[in-house]
């Protein structure tokens, strides 16, 4: 009783903890907030100036005075006091601002291929920004329990996770990974991608904002029925002045190939280290395939062309890493099994 009375305080969190963006799920609350892991500082004072969707306005736009960053990059933590700023301020938001009695418990989901040392930054973060405790949990193993899979049972189980730097496929099975590939190809590398095609192209500069528009607009894996265009503007290199340009859809899976080519890697690799009792499994149930990346027109079709094997989009693809994570800051018992 006296425990259940002190978590009503408490407001122990789940973090996924992105490259584009991140989620902070609330126990008894669901997901409360959802932001662009972006935070704006003053040069000079170091002060923090906006975090996340304001923050992310001013990529590109902003003056001398200010620096806006995104401090994770490829998953991980690049800038430490940057990330344990951005966590502490939405730690802060989600509790209105307010003093708690508990200072919160939080688990943070991360990629599966990071080293110890990244793994301690992001534990330090969590721990400087105001968490009681810190529990990590693979972002894979968090995706799979977010969509509902059975991993706690004795079959085979993959996800492949496209988010904002990583792509995590995983193969997992008794509440353990048997086998995961974590490549750092992914909604980055996308837009990248798109900004080096047009410029090798058209000789024209465009922001890395305006490549993800295009990407989200226009950007697909797979031929579509109806052929898309899109109006991109950015700057002549050769003329030095602003331009406009009509893109198709044609285009933007040219300058995609390479990048779906490496995840289709990725997945392809992961099959080949799965033990073959679990390989039937996959080849009964399928694949599970979730992450900001996932949104892409026609990837599901592309993947079940390139590898032979069912495939599944999760339904609130964006969602499943923090919704995972906030289930298992629930079950004490599945927490002890997956976190790490």
């Amino acid at each position: 009783m006296i425990s259940s009375f002190w978590r009503l305080f408490s407001n122990d969190l789940a973090i996924d903890l992105g490259t584009a963006n991140t989620l902070v799920f609330v126990e008894g609350q669901g997901i409360v907030l959802r932001e662009p892991s972006v935070v704006a500082l003053n040069s000079h004072t170091k002060e923090v100036q906006a975090v996340g969707a304001e923050a992310k306005e001013m990529l590109g736009r902003v003056p001398d005075s200010i620096t806006a960053i995104r401090p994770m990059k490829d998953g991980v933590i690049a800038h430490f006091e940057v990330t344990e700023k951005m966590i502490s301020h939405f730690i802060r938001k989600v509790h209105n601002n307010r003093k708690t009695l508990v200072r919160p418990r939080v688990i943070v989901a991360v990629p599966s291929g990071v080293t110890q040392v990244e793994r301690r930054a992001v534990r330090d973060a969590a721990e400087s920004a105001g968490a009681r405790e810190v529990f990590l949990i693979d972002e894979p193993m968090a995706a799979a329990i977010g969509v509902g899979l059975p991993i706690q049972e004795p079959s085979g189980n993959m996800i492949i996770d496209i988010g904002g730097g990583t792509t995590e496929v995983a193969i997992i099975s008794l509440s353990g990974i048997v086998y995961s590939k974590s490549v750092r190809i992914a909604g980055d590398e996308m837009d990248e991608a798109i900004v080096n095609y047009v410029k090798r192209k058209y000789n024209v500069l465009i922001g890395e904002r305006t490549a993800e528009e295009v990407k989200i607009q226009i950007g697909s894996a797979c031929p579509i029925e109806k052929p898309m265009t899109m109006e991109v503007k950015g700057r002549d290199l050769v003329a030095g002045i602003p331009k406009t340009l009509v893109i198709s859809d044609e285009e933007i899976r040219e300058a995609l190939a390479e990048t779906f080519s490496a995840i289709v890697e990725a997945v392809k690799i992961s099959l080949e280290r799965t033990p073959p009792e679990l390989a039937a499994d996959i080849v009964d149930k399928g694949v599970v395939v979730a992450g900001g990346g996932s949104l892409i027109k026609g990837i599901d079709v592309f993947l079940r062309e390139a590898v032979g094997l069912p495939i599944t989009l999760a339904s609130d693809a964006l969602s499943v890493v923090a919704l995972g994570a906030g289930k298992v800051l629930s079950d004490p018992i599945l927490l002890k099994k997956v976190s790490l």
